[in-house]
């Protein structure tokens, strides 16, 4: 099989696979509010979709049929598949955070997660009233390691799977949007948020701000390269107005090397990258708010868009790359 890659538009989940220099587009659970995803890194066949209101669903083929897996909560903003033991996670609104030691069969709330001291300040700009966990990240290297992100209130860091909790770690910003782990170089970690960027190289303990020039720091997407830790890149706009706002999202894509300034190296048009995602080619792709994916092999310094065929998304908001 070629390279599959799986997206969320914000009412579907499509699946593209490459074929030929172009590439198939299906689309499966129409009209069902799928924001987020989780591709499982051990079959490029079993995919996870968060869906507002209404839970999470799993595929394990491909997408041709699709099973409730149960979850307490309905409104699902993140989605996380362990490459060290497998276990899943769900993030919700109201702030919750559930895993799954059984491939979504059945589910546990870690409900440690908001006894943290700050939770109490968690909150949501759109929606004061509540929050919820935008982000999941589980160490490629350690099932026991796990980092989570608020928005808005915090990046907090686990050590035994979930059942105690760092609060938020200095150095990172509350405002989390993605997080990242190196895939080979263990304990380097990546954040962008919504006053900047972060990396770690102990695991997520502490952190240090990388920021130095972007004229845009409203960030969004992060993506470390597969090859090199200290090469990562982010996407970023100049506020959430801009970039969520369905107009002109004033956004670029940025790339890091070791302790150089950014530089950027896209400019998506009026289109806001809401994904950046590498593949095992060493491919990154980039999904756009307008339903474009773009496709650097060089390390973003040349860009193309996909060629896709089948029923084109209109919007991305997620984007997983498996084998």
């Amino acid at each position: 099989m070629g390279l599959r890659l799986w997206a969320a538009t914000g009412d579907s989940i499509v699946r593209l696979d490459e074929e030929g220099g172009a590439w198939a587009v299906s689309a499966s659970l129409p009209g069902s509010s799928a924001q987020c995803l989780a591709a499982d890194p051990s079959d490029p066949d079993t995919c996870f979709a968060g869906l507002r209101g209404g839970g999470v669903q799993r595929t394990r083929d491909g997408g041709a049929t699709w099973h409730d897996c149960g979850l307490p909560q309905p409104d699902v903003f993140s989605l996380a598949v362990s490459a060290a033991d497998g276990a899943v996670y769900a993030g919700c609104e109201p702030s919750a955070l559930y895993r799954s030691d059984d491939g979504g069969d059945t589910w546990r709330e870690l409900r440690t997660l908001l006894d943290l001291p700050s939770q109490p300040t968690w909150s949501f700009p759109p929606r004061p009233w509540t929050s919820h966990v935008r982000w999941i990240a589980p160490s490629p290297h350690d099932g026991d390691l796990l980092l989570v992100g608020i928005e808005l209130g915090g990046l907090m860091r686990s050590t035994d799977g979930g059942e105690t909790w760092q609060d938020h770690r200095p150095g990172t910003q509350p405002d989390v949007h993605s997080l990242a782990w190196h895939p080979s170089a263990e304990g380097r970690a990546y954040e962008a948020g919504g006053g900047g960027s972060a990396w770690s190289d102990d695991a997520g303990e502490t952190w240090r701000r990388a920021d130095e020039g972007r004229d845009r720091h409203y960030t969004w997407s992060v993506a470390p390269h597969p090859d090199d830790p200290d090469v990562w890149f982010v996407s970023a706009s100049t506020g959430p107005f801009a970039a969520h706002g369905g107009r002109d999202a004033q956004a670029r894509i940025y790339r890091r090397r070791g302790d150089e300034p950014w530089r950027e190296v896209a400019d998506p048009g009026r289109a806001m990258p809401y994904a950046l995602a590498f593949a095992s080619d060493k491919r990154l792709f980039a999904a756009l708010s307008d339903g474009r994916i773009l496709a650097s092999a060089d390390d973003g310094e040349s860009w193309a868009p996909l060629e896709l065929r089948g029923e084109t998304p209109s919007r991305l908001h997620a984007l997983a790359a498996v084998a």
